[in-house]
């Protein structure tokens, strides 16, 4: 019974790994020193040490960059190897030692589920480790400037009937003003709490209100009170009053998942976003496997343009691809089009493409 992978196939796994691996190298050589180029100043004016700058800012750059263009170097890498074997005529080689174009794809599914599985466990939780290094690096020396006024307003859903909302909030010392907080059935508000001022208890885990009204309505009967001081229990805490840009990125595959269903209890808008990062992290895996078979099939052939023809329709299709995803994540955040459709659109469309292409190739 033959094996699995014969010599030929090795042969092939081995050019597309060393290949992947010398050219996403060098881009990322070239991606940190022009990162380096942009921030050098930000560095020098926070007085930070190398040890600093590398531990807690590219420890967390370098997997972002990469899982970034993982996808799309997969797909030049192929073309470009590929391409060169064809040129030497090893490929004609190969198909005229009776083997079927299929079979020769073998080594070019294998190697695109390796890489596949590789990012797919990347995106669900080193990526989002490496996010959460970058940003909070960011915040705290790139991004000060923009976070000098750290009192804000800030309005938020805490259950399906409950709406809280702060006049001003410091979210360094946990307090604010014009605290309110309503409960509204419908379109009627029932609860209406006001404070003046607002801080958090973290002894307590409660909120501490001062100079307080409540009213309370039904139908048309309403109550009023005041009180001094008071103290309340509710599913919010500071840290939720605080978005950070990006925020979806640096979270664990399965923190992502417990934020979006505590926020879509709470009835929270704006979901669409964390559920296009959810559904990503599994479709640029896929993207992976489609493009690497698109890559095989094109490159395989050998044509008069050689490699440079091949490289020329990988870059297109591949800043095809992005526009693709591109239009697809805007039209699911802005559009409420579905997260799941719009983040596999592409992969759907670029599969097509590779059973079209493979039908087409010469066997």
């Amino acid at each position: 019974m033959p094996k699995f992978l014969t010599k030929i196939d090795w042969y092939i796994l081995r050019k597309l790994i060393g290949t992947f691996i010398y050219s996403l190298a060098i881009f990322l050589l070239i991606s940190v020193v022009i990162d380096i180029t942009e921030k050098v100043d930000d560095f020098m004016k926070n007085h930070l040490s190398l040890r600093e700058i590398v531990v807690d800012y590219y420890f967390g750059f370098i997997p972002h960059i990469l899982a970034l263009l993982f996808p799309l170097f997969i797909f030049l890498s192929v073309i470009f190897f590929t391409s060169k074997m064809a040129y030497r005529s090893e490929i004609i080689a190969i198909l005229s030692a009776g083997v079927s174009f299929r079979r020769f794809l073998r080594p070019y599914w294998v190697g695109a589920f390796l890489f596949g599985g590789i990012l797919w466990l990347a995106n669900f939780w080193v990526v989002p480790n490496a996010n959460r290094i970058r940003t909070s690096f960011e915040n705290k020396y790139l991004h000060s400037r923009d976070n000098q006024n750290s009192q804000f307003d800030r309005s938020t859903r805490i259950d399906s009937f409950t709406y809280v909302t702060f006049g001003t909030y410091d979210p360094n010392y946990y307090n604010g003003s014009t605290f309110i907080l309503q409960k509204i059935h419908g379109q009627v508000i029932n609860y209406r709490l006001r404070a003046d001022r607002v801080s958090y208890d973290s002894t307590a885990k409660k909120w501490r209100l001062d100079y307080v009204t409540i009213r309370t309505m039904d139908g048309l009967h309403e109550t009023w009170r005041s009180l001094q001081d008071t103290m309340i229990q509710i599913p919010l805490v500071p840290k939720d009053l605080i978005e950070e840009k990006n925020m979806q990125e640096a979270m664990t595959t399965p923190d992502l998942r417990r934020y979006i269903k505590r926020e879509a209890i709470r009835g929270a808008e704006g979901l669409n976003t964390y559920w296009v990062e959810y559904y990503r992290r599994t479709a640029a895996a896929a993207a992976v496997v489609v493009l690497t078979l698109i890559g095989g099939i094109i490159a395989a052939k050998k044509v008069r343009g050689g490699s440079g023809l091949h490289l020329a329709l990988g870059i297109v299709i591949s800043a095809s691809y992005i526009i693709a995803l591109q239009f697809a994540t805007v039209f699911s955040v802005k559009a409420d089009l579905d997260p799941l459709v719009a983040v596999w659109i592409p992969n759907v469309i670029f599969g097509g493409l590779a059973f079209y292409l493979y039908r087409r190739a010469p066997k």
